[in-house]
């Protein structure tokens, strides 16, 4: 089922307009633009090496386009790879607060609690990282994304490699955020995630933007009827020639 729509401000949180980026000769975006309302949460979908990685980086800051721009919030952005940096060695709270400095958060130590509670990690606050289960480590890693306590939160396939229950955990914590007013974009290749939690998803596929709208929006795109989401999103890819 999809996740009921929210309210969100017609004020985009964040705009990407004209995206384009290359490397040699491939070419990973070709002209990607669209905005995030505040608050609302879209899934960016699609097949193994159709940008969505590139297109989150970008967003995030952490690579350049070659063409077009990106218009961020004044609360910032929060960026979560897909591989936690993490220090295992070092406990939840030495983590967050090591983090809190190298991002010059004004109030380290008010950051470190807040994210405990928010990521409902303070009875683990002592603990090892290295010795978390796969979902607490994830909520630390997007713990981290949040210590700034950003407008927009970018998080690259982040229920990878993580059990049902942990991802279900994962999701209501995600929730949690946009019922805030944070506005969430993620990838994943987990396509049943886009349809039972996204508020809109974004189809990529050989960098390019084919399709922004609902899931069942998707699914009506597709043709296809009597079949789930995954089939439907299939059934799409091929109709256009991917």
């Amino acid at each position: 089922m999809a996740a009921p729509a929210r309210t969100a401000s017609d004020a985009p949180a964040l705009r990407a307009s004209g995206l384009s980026r290359r490397f040699g000769a491939r070419v990973a975006l070709r002209d990607v633009g669209f905005a995030v309302s505040p608050g609302e949460l879209v899934a960016v979908i699609g097949p193994n090496g159709a940008g969505k990685t590139t297109l989150l980086s970008i967003l995030a800051g952490i690579q350049s386009p070659d063409a077009g721009a990106v218009e961020r919030p004044s609360g910032g952005v929060g960026w979560v790879p897909q591989q936690p940096a993490l220090y295992s060695k070092l406990s939840v709270a030495e983590n967050l607060r090591l983090f809190a400095r190298l991002e010059r958060v004004a109030d380290p130590e008010a950051a470190v609690e807040r994210m405990l509670a928010q990521a409902d990690l303070a009875d683990r606050a002592r603990d090892e990282v290295g010795r978390l289960s796969g979902g607490n480590r994830q909520r630390v890693n997007i713990a981290i994304g949040l210590l700034a306590d950003p407008a927009v939160l970018l998080l690259d396939e982040p229920s990878t490699a993580l059990d049902p229950r942990q991802r279900e955990r994962l999701w209501d914590f995600v929730g949690g955020l946009t019922g805030r007013g944070t506005g969430i974009v993620y990838s994943t290749h987990i396509v049943q995630e886009a349809e039972r939690y996204a508020d809109r998803v974004l189809v990529l596929a050989d960098g390019e933007l084919i399709f922004t709208g609902t899931p069942r929006e998707l699914e009506a795109e597709s043709g296809a009827s009597g079949v789930d989401f995954e089939a439907a999103f299939v059934r799409f890819l091929h109709e256009r020639g991917h």
